[in-house]
């Protein structure tokens, strides 16, 4: 019986050695590998205050009648607004099927408004640019629906279209190992590139900021 209770906590006491402090450090110092990624792949502006993750698209927008400087990504979850500008904290998708009488008018809703803001002909809105992926939260664009929103950006910042189509190709990624998928630009990177920052931030021991 002595033996067997002495043998029982030495396989208890390595047991939570093993899995209780060994195990967990070693997953703790894999993820620490790709910190960036393991947190959430929060990118920063300027100055420093996180402004969202490279994995997530959210669409910004302007007061109506303002100048609109950002760069917009696809539809954004779900919601009323035609643009589907839902809460990017949550991953939706309309589920409507090709055929859903629903889906063709909110696509035709899509086209004609981004068509007015980006001053373009209807025929030039890519497909991207009026439906959602999958989850909804696509942080990505293609190159096409990148390149019609060039001018409103330069007039909006002030800047050249030479520097906005600069700072869009800077952020472009080609095909996954060459051959994958399409290439894409990420809406998220742009903007901050652009000197886009977020309306306040909280430090550590800092006052709300602007």
């Amino acid at each position: 019986m002595l033996r067997q209770l002495v043998v029982g906590a030495v396989v208890l006491a390595a047991a939570t050695v093993l899995l209780g402090l060994v195990y967990p450090t070693v997953t703790w110092g894999i993820s620490r590998l790709g910190a960036s990624k393991a947190d959430g792949s929060v990118l920063t502006d300027a100055r420093g205050c996180p402004s969202g993750s490279e994995l997530v698209g959210v669409d910004l927008k302007v007061p109506p009648g303002a100048p609109d400087p950002y760069l917009h990504s696809r539809v954004a979850g779900t919601g009323d607004d035609p643009l589907a500008s839902g809460d990017p904290g949550a991953s939706a998708s309309s589920n409507l099927g090709p055929n859903n009488p629903e889906l063709h008018r909110l696509i035709a809703a899509r086209r004609a408004h981004i068509a007015a803001r980006e001053g373009v002909p209807p025929a030039q809105v890519p497909d991207d640019a009026v439906t959602g992926s999958a989850s909804g939260l696509d942080p990505h664009i293609s190159p096409e629906y990148a390149a019609i929103q060039v001018p409103r950006i330069a007039r909006a910042t002030g800047s050249s279209q030479a520097r906005v189509r600069g700072v869009i190709a800077r952020h472009t990624q080609g095909r996954q190992w060459g051959f994958l998928g399409e290439p894409r630009v990420n809406v998220l990177r742009v903007n901050l590139a652009l000197g886009h920052t977020v309306g306040t931030c909280r430090h550590a021991g800092d006052q709300p900021r602007r």
